[in-house]
């Protein structure tokens, strides 16, 4: 399967649904991610945070080895934990990530949450912009900034962020959040994109599609979000879900499926008090 790619800010491209790696750790965790490569995903979500950085390199290079795919054939992203959030810490953390990947280039490094609490997020912005100019980055973005936080980090330095990874599943389908990515240009990864022990496996319109296509509810779910122009992470140690999962990418849901399975959403539908005006996580 050749993967759609969606094209970055910054004239890079990604892949349309990628491979989420928390929590997978250890020799188990190594396999399932080699298995996901196997399989062909070709976009890998790691994070300081997630402490899997060293299994994801080590099943990258033993893939890239015995496949023959070239070392571009495949992105490999990480996340800024928010105890480094100091530009010079921040710095370093990135060549320590780089180091545990075992890469030359990290593709996408990401800040993991802005933590406006401890209010460093722009500092923090600030180095990874500095992290591309030196290439030890390639592309770079946030994860679970609201439009607030992005308008800070965007005046402070004229950069836009080339992702945003968020929050976004049925229950929480972020549209004014998406809209406004939109008119930046930023591509918004969901993390937790079938809503986890929420997941709206039985909901009516979920079913329905699934029913019509001969498909599970959960690739239902991802191809909606292909639709709606975002990129779904999802994770599974399971070889025949992690295929499964992969192949959403070749359905087509109907534009009257989408609006009903958007319509899910919830003013509570979070899946954890995760607003990025309060949470903080170090």
């Amino acid at each position: 399967m050749t993967l759609p790619h969606y094209e970055l800010n910054d004239g890079h491209s990604i892949p349309a649904l990628g491979f989420g790696t928390y929590p997978l750790v250890g020799d188990d965790g190594g396999r399932a991610v080699l298995s996901a490569l196997e399989h062909g995903y070709r976009l890998l979500d790691s994070a300081v945070n997630y402490e899997n950085e060293g299994i994801v390199g080590r099943a990258l290079r033993d893939y890239l080895r015995e496949s023959g795919v070239p070392r571009g054939g495949v992105t490999v992203q990480t996340k800024l934990p928010g105890r480094h959030h100091s530009f010079e810490r921040a710095i370093a953390s990135g060549e320590e990530s780089r180091a545990r990947l075992g890469v030359d280039r990290i593709d996408v490094l990401l800040i993991h949450w802005p933590n406006p609490i401890t209010g460093k997020y722009k500092e923090a912005w600030r180095a990874l912009v500095e992290l591309r100019e030196r290439g030890v980055v390639r592309s770079i973005g946030v994860s679970n900034f609201n439009e607030r936080l992005l308008a800070e980090i965007i005046d402070d330095t004229g950069v836009v962020p080339a992702i945003n990874q968020v929050e976004l599943h049925p229950y929480f389908p972020q549209v004014s959040l998406l809209e406004r990515h939109k008119e930046l240009g930023i591509v918004t990864q969901a993390w937790s994109p079938l809503g986890k022990r929420q997941a709206p496996y039985t909901e009516p319109p979920v079913v329905a599609a699934a029913s019509r296509l001969g498909v599970t509810p959960a690739q239902v779910i991802l191809r909606w979000h292909l639709e709606r122009g975002t990129l779904p992470l999802p994770k599974s140690a399971t070889p025949s879900r992690q295929a499964e999962n992969l192949a959403a990418a070749e359905l087509d849901l109907l534009p009257g499926e989408v609006d009903a399975i958007t319509a899910l959403g919830r003013p509570d539908g979070r899946l954890f008090d995760g607003d990025p005006e309060r949470h903080e996580e170090m």
